[in-house]
This record gives structure tokens, sequence and C-alpha cells, in this order.
């Protein structure tokens, strides 16, 4: 059987329906999934537990408390990763991702 890997992109700009990937490779499938809010992204988190996905990385945007709440969402029983970034780089990410408000 093969291991199924997620990423999770949240962010207001993506259609789900059109802004999506899958990569099958001999052991693995690897999805990349968008969200435009954190509710989708509980919808789309339980839709993937159901398929049997064991690791999932949320992007930065989810941050370390929603990152907890999916855990606590997937009853600790899926690996659950979030994306962070060195704090001196926190000027570079604001003014980046300020433009997609």
């Amino acid at each position: 059987m093969k291991k199924k890997f997620a990423f999770l992109l949240m962010g207001s700009h993506y259609n789900p329906e059109e802004h999506k990937a899958c990569f099958e490779t001999e052991k693995q499938i690897t999805y990349i999934f968008t969200v435009r809010s954190f509710e989708e992204a509980c919808d789309k988190i339980s839709f993937l537990e159901r398929d049997g996905v064991g690791a999932i990385e949320l992007c930065g945007a989810f941050g370390e408390k929603n990152a907890e709440k999916i855990i606590e969402l997937t009853h600790n029983k899926i690996a659950i990763g979030y994306v962070t970034h060195k704090s001196e780089q926190d000027n570079l990410f604001d003014s980046f991702f300020s433009n997609f408000g």
C-alpha cells in the first residue's frame, strides 16, 4: 500500500477546485491542496483522514495555534507539521504576503 502525504496551502486568493496537484510514485502519493479559510481546511483535513493520509504539512499561514487545533481534530493520529521561518526574515514575509490581503 502506498503512503499518502499532503501539503495544504491556505489563502483567500485560491480556488480549491482549480489549485491542486497530485504526484504519484511507486511508493507514495503526494497531494497539494489549497483552501481559502481555516474552516475549509478542517473539512479538507477530515477528508484526508478518511482517505488514509498519514502526514500533512501546513503552510505558514496556519501558524502554531491552528496546527495544534488540527492535531486535536485528527486525535493526534496523523503527523502534522507546519512551515515556519527565522524571525530575522519576518519583515520579508510580511512584505511579500501583505499583497494577498
